[in-house]
């Protein structure tokens, strides 16, 4: 017997609040360095390399890529950081999701209006892709999850032949 196994990366758009905060770790990074070089001064030359090695920690949180993996009715979400450090951030039974729909579906409604609703966003954040992003509402310990993702038509088919009462296209 065969597994079913689909995977799907979406990269994520550097947003504005990325780009402005990159800027300005550039930006204190540039001046610190120049004054330590300037004034030779121990009081300066510690928080100018206290940014720099922070930097090499930040900077790759940047660019971050999404990869989902459907392997026999579990879904699994990856985050690749700078395409080269991979860690697992969440794992759900399509079993045990409550219902599966479009992210703009009134379908969603009821759960939206829900003020204890954790939302979990694994998407690209990209404006023109926003009609493919797609919610499922996970229900664990007592907590509800709203997660929203791209999958690919192939990973929804299979998903829903896998739960066809709990996912849906409209």
């Amino acid at each position: 017997m065969s597994d079913l196994y689909l995977e799907e990366l979406v990269k994520r758009r550097k947003t504005g609040k990325d780009m402005a905060l990159r800027a300005i770790l550039m930006a204190l990074t540039a001046v610190l360095v120049v004054l330590a070089i300037l004034t030779f001064n121990i009081l300066i030359s510690v928080p100018a390399i206290a940014v720099c090695i922070a930097d090499i920690f930040i900077f790759p949180r940047f660019n971050v890529e999404w990869e989902y993996q459907y392997v026999n009715g579990e879904l699994d979400v990856d985050r690749i950081l700078n395409k080269a450090k991979r860690k697992r951030i969440a794992s759900y039974d399509i079993a045990n999701a409550e219902l599966v729909a479009p992210a703009v579906s009134h379908r969603l409604d009821y759960y939206n209006n829900n003020s204890k609703l954790q939302v979990k966003d694994f998407t690209s954040c990209n404006p023109e892709r926003e009609k493919l992003v797609y919610a499922m509402i996970v229900s664990s310990e007592g907590e509800t999850t709203k997660v929203l993702f791209e999958p690919s038509e192939q990973m929804l088919k299979d998903m829903r032949a896998k739960a066809p009462r709990k996912v849906f296209f409209d």
